[in-house]
């Protein structure tokens, strides 16, 4: 197993990993709308969730992978009234690209934010 850590998305605030790699395999933990330099991005779903891919983009940088090598996604939503809004976003920041997706309402999410990404991406 390989850790990833960039400086270039938020830290993780708990005894966990940015994302591990194992086998050409890269597994992230949540990402939420927090800069690189930890702070809440507020705002709308559009807003939040245009933060939630910068940050699964530069782990995913760091881990040698692209949202184009992305194999799966889990989406969790504080409000799922907001999901057409957050899909227009996420459709855009996949393109053509279409991988395996499960999205869920939830209680509340760290911090209280309104989504939380995490991806499982192939390693070249």
């Amino acid at each position: 197993m390989k850790t990833v850590s960039t400086t270039n998305a938020p830290a993780a605030i708990g005894p966990y990993a940015q994302g591990i790699v194992v086998n050409n395999m890269f597994y992230s933990s949540g990402q939420i709308p927090l800069t690189a330099s930890g702070e809440l991005v507020e705002g709308d779903i559009e807003i939040q969730t245009n933060q939630v891919f910068e940050n699964l983009k530069a782990v995913l940088a760091a881990a040698g992978s692209s949202l184009n090598q992305v194999v799966k996604t889990t989406v969790f939503m504080k409000d799922m009234n907001d999901f057409a809004i957050m899909n227009e976003v996420y459709a855009s920041h996949f393109g053509e690209h279409k991988p395996a997706r499960s999205a869920v309402e939830v209680a509340r999410l760290p911090k209280d934010v309104k989504v939380e990404i995490e991806v499982i991406a192939l390693v070249k």
